[in-house]
């Protein structure tokens, strides 16, 4: 079969068949009388087993070498092949990512541009001091995307860096930034979900607030506790249960009990809240430490609606909260009478 035949029926060009010639790669077979080159069904099979494994990426080279060498084993080549176009796909992903960010920041000019790959490029630096450095430089042109800033937010284990994320995070606006927050608290790493709820604490919209109110849900105490906090500092009362909790637990007792106490301002809650904490007191009488702070939850109810209780435990049993409720009974007793009164007080 001449090389004109070869090439319509095996679909490689005629251009292409001379090439393999010249390497050795794929030789017709015989010579017409004429000289032209003439191909066995052997020298095809050739051609189409030369065209399968450039299809996977080898080069000719490896290609001759795989054809020739009859003890050769595909195995570790294939692997090869495998890793690099592995690589290969990760960098042309990260390069989309780059520009799908580009495009998202509507950028007005090529200094926008530049603004935004200079911060990618600064976020990718193993050095913290350097990625905090990128994210807290003046953006004297370009917006930095919400997206881009929340994607970072969900990877950088560095606190001080975090925290320039989310403090930028929070300026950059509602851009696509609680869209990414939200896949960070579907994640089942609980350290991606913690910070993701440590950055939606910092969003004011209403998104973020039902995605915190969801996350009281979440089966990670220390999730759920930095929900409680954000909320309770929004005046959402479905936090006070996990609020109570952390009063009864102890780690941040302190906040909770401030937020219960900016609660309980609201007449329709003081009650409730009052009773939880007196019900708590009943329910741990024999733990000092836990009876100590709730103690001190009640002095941070509104007003003085908390004295009578804290005048009762002026007399406890236990010393350490006798002690600490008749500091806080003088310490209200003693507020000014032109200080302002609540409503459950009234």
């Amino acid at each position: 079969m001449l090389i004109g035949e070869v090439a319509r029926r095996s679909g490689v060009s005629a251009r292409m068949l001379r090439h393999y010639d010249s390497l050795g790669l794929v030789r017709p077979t015989g010579r017409t009388v004429g000289g032209y080159r003439e191909y066995t069904p052997e020298d095809i099979r050739r051609i189409l087993y030369v065209e399968g494994l450039r299809s996977l990426g080898l080069s000719l080279r490896q290609i001759a070498r795989t054809l020739d060498d009859p003890g050769f084993t595909p195995s570790a080549l294939v692997g090869d092949l495998i890793r690099k176009t592995e690589e290969r796909l990760n960098r042309e992903h990260e390069l989309l990512e780059r520009l799908h960010t580009v495009d998202a920041a509507e950028p007005a000019g090529w200094q926008d541009v530049a603004r935004i790959v200079e911060l990618l490029h600064g976020l990718g630096s193993q050095s913290a001091a350097r990625r905090q450095q990128a994210v807290l430089a003046p953006a004297e042109h370009a917006s930095v995307p919400a997206e881009l800033l929340a994607r970072a937010v969900l990877t950088e284990s560095d606190p001080n860096v975090a925290g320039a994320l989310r403090w930028a995070l929070a300026r950059a606006g509602d851009d696509g930034g609680a869209a990414i927050l939200a896949s960070g608290m579907a994640s089942d790493d609980v350290v991606i979900r913690r910070r993701a709820v440590l950055a939606l604490a910092e969003l004011p919209d209403d998104e973020a607030t039902a995605m915190l109110t969801d996350a009281l849900g979440d089966t990670d105490t220390t999730i759920r506790r930095h929900a409680a906090l954000a909320l309770g500092a929004r005046g959402v009362t479905r936090a006070v249960p996990t609020l109570l909790g952390m009063v009864v637990e102890g780690p941040n007792d302190v906040e909770a009990g401030e937020l219960l106490g900016t609660l309980a301002r609201d007449a329709k809650w003081a009650d409730r809240i009052m009773s939880a904490l007196v019900d708590e007191l009943a329910a741990h009488t024999a733990d000092s430490a836990v009876r100590i702070r709730l103690t001190q939850a009640l002095a941070e109810m509104p007003g003085t609606i908390a004295l009578n209780i804290l005048r009762q435990l002026a007399h406890d049993d236990d010393r350490p909260v006798a002690l600490i409720a008749s500091a806080l009974v003088k310490m209200l007793e003693e507020r000014p009478d032109d200080e302002p009164r609540d409503a459950a007080d009234q």
